[in-house]
C-alpha cells in the first residue's frame, strides 16, 4: 500500500471520528444545558427556602418571647385570686396554650426548612460538579475537533516530520484549558465562597443589631475581619501563581528563593537554594520562562518522585546560566522519555524540554530507578539578553 493510500485511509478515519465527536459534542451540550437548567431551578428553590427559613427563625424567636411572657402572666394571675377572677386565669391559660402550640408548630417548620435547605445545598453542589465535568469534556472535545478539523491534506507531512511536536502541541492546549479550569476552581472555591459567606454573616450581624445584641455583633465582626484577611491572602496566592510580581520588582533570584521557601512550607519537603556568581537581570519574558521551568521541576518532584529533599542551584556565568534541580526521590527509567506511548507519564518533563527550546537552551536529565532525578538546564545569555 502506497503512502498516499495510507494518508487517504487516515483521512477517512479522521473524518469518521470528527462526525462521531460532533454528534457526541451536541449530546454533551444538551446534558450540560439540562444540568444548568436544573441548577437554576435548584438555586431559585434554595433562595426561597433560605428566605422562608429566615422568616421562620424570626417567627420562632418572637413566639418564644411571647410564650415566655404568657407563662409569666399565667403564673401571676394563678397566684392572685383577689385581683384576678377565674375568667382571667382561663384567658391567660388559653393564650399560653395557643402560643405553645404555635411555637411547637413553627419549630417543627424550622427543622423541616433547615433540613430542606441542607438537602438543596448538597444537590446544588452535586449539579455544579456535573456541569463542571460536562464543560471540561466539552472543552477537551472542542480542542480535539479543532485539531482534527485542520487541513487533512497535510496528514502525511505531519506523520513524517512533526508527529511528536503536533501531539505535544495538542497536549499543551489541553494543559492550558486545564489551567484555566484550575484558576476558575480556585477563585470559585476560595474568594468567591468567602465573599458569599461574608454577605450571609453581615445579614446575621444586621439582624443582631436590630435586636441590640451588641456583644454578639462584635464577635461576628471579629470573625468577619478574619475571613476578609483569609480571602485576601487566597487572592494574593492566586495572583502570585499567575505572575509573581517580585520578578519585575526584585528579580529572578529573590523570587525563586521565596518560591523555594513557600514550597517547603506547603509540601513539607526539605529544600535548599544555592546561587553562584553574580546575578544578571534578564528580559522579563526570559526570567518568567526560567521561573516556570524551576516551578515545573519542583512540581514534578512533588507529584511523581516521592522525594524528601530537593536542591536548586543557579550558577551565573559569562555567557550562560546553569540551573540544576536535584531530588532524592524514586527516579525513573530515562528510556521511557523516548517511548511515545509512555510520554504521557512524563508530560511535565517533555513540556520543560519545549520551554527550554523556546529560550534556545538545553536540558539534560540524569535519573535511574531508586536513585533520584537530576535536571540540568543550560540557558544561553547574549549581549542583547542582558538587562541594564
Amino acid at each position: 500500500m502506497t503512502l498516499d493510500q495510507h494518508a487517504s485511509d487516515i483521512n477517512r478515519v479522521i473524518k469518521n471520528a470528527i462526525e462521531v465527536m460532533e454528534s457526541s459534542k451536541y449530546q454533551i451540550y444538551e446534558i450540560c444545558e439540562s444540568a444548568r437548567t436544573e441548577l437554576e431551578s435548584l438555586e431559585q428553590e434554595l433562595e426561597i427556602v433560605l428566605q422562608e427559613t429566615i422568616k421562620t427563625i424570626d417567627k420562632v424567636d418572637k413566639l418564644d418571647q411571647d410564650y415566655r411572657r404568657a407563662r409569666i402572666r399565667l403564673t401571676e394571675v394563678s397566684k392572685d385570686f383577689v385581683r384576678y377572677k377565674e375568667q382571667d386565669i382561663k384567658v391567660a391559660y388559653e393564650k399560653a396554650t395557643t402560643l405553645q402550640l404555635d411555637l411547637m408548630m413553627y419549630r417543627e417548620k424550622e427543622s423541616y426548612l433547615k433540613a430542606r435547605r441542607d438537602d438543596l445545598q448538597k444537590r446544588v453542589r452535586n449539579v455544579e460538579g456535573s456541569v463542571e465535568r460536562a464543560e471540561v469534556i466539552a472543552s477537551q472535545m472542542n480542542v480535539v475537533l479543532e485539531y482534527l478539523s485542520g487541513d487533512l491534506n497535510q496528514v502525511t507531512r505531519i506523520l513524517e516530520s512533526a508527529r511528536t511536536r503536533q501531539v505535544l502541541g495538542l497536549k499543551i492546549i489541553l494543559a492550558q484549558e486545564e489551567e484555566r479550569k484550575r484558576i476558575a476552581r480556585e477563585i470559585h472555591d476560595g474568594p468567591a465562597q468567602s465573599l458569599a459567606n461574608i454577605v450571609l454573616r453581615t445579614e446575621i450581624a444586621e439582624r443582631m443589631l436590630m435586636k441590640q445584641e451588641f456583644q454578639m455583633v462584635q464577635d461576628e465582626l471579629i470573625d468577619l475581619k478574619g475571613q476578609v484577611r483569609a480571602g485576601l491572602e487566597e487572592l494574593r496566592k492566586i495572583i502570585f501563581n499567575l505572575r509573581p510580581m517580585t520578578l519585575d520588582d526584585l528579580g529572578l533570584v529573590p523570587t525563586l528563593r521565596k518560591f523555594v521557601q513557600d514550597f517547603e512550607e506547603r509540601t513539607r519537603i526539605h529544600t535548599a537554594f544555592e546561587m553562584k556568581g553574580k546575578e544578571i537581570r534578564l528580559p522579563s519574558a526570559m526570567e518568567a520562562a526560567i521561573y516556570r521551568l524551576v516551578q515545573e521541576a519542583y512540581t514534578n518532584a512533588q507529584k511523581h518522585s516521592n522525594a524528601s529533599h530537593v536542591i536548586l542551584e543557579m550558577q551565573f556565568q559569562a555567557q550562560q546560566i546553569l540551573i540544576t534541580v536535584e531530588d532524592n526521590g524514586s527516579g525513573f527509567n530515562q528510556k521511557l522519555l523516548d517511548d511515545p506511548e509512555r510520554q504521557n507519564a512524563h508530560f511535565g518533563l517533555v513540556g520543560m524540554r519545549e520551554r527550554v527550546e523556546l529560550v534556545e537552551g538545553r536540558m539534560s536529565i540524569d535519573s535511574k530507578p531508586g536513585q533520584g532525578t537530576k535536571i540540568i538546564l543550560t540557558i544561553p545569555i547574549t549581549a542583547e539578553h542582558r538587562k541594564e
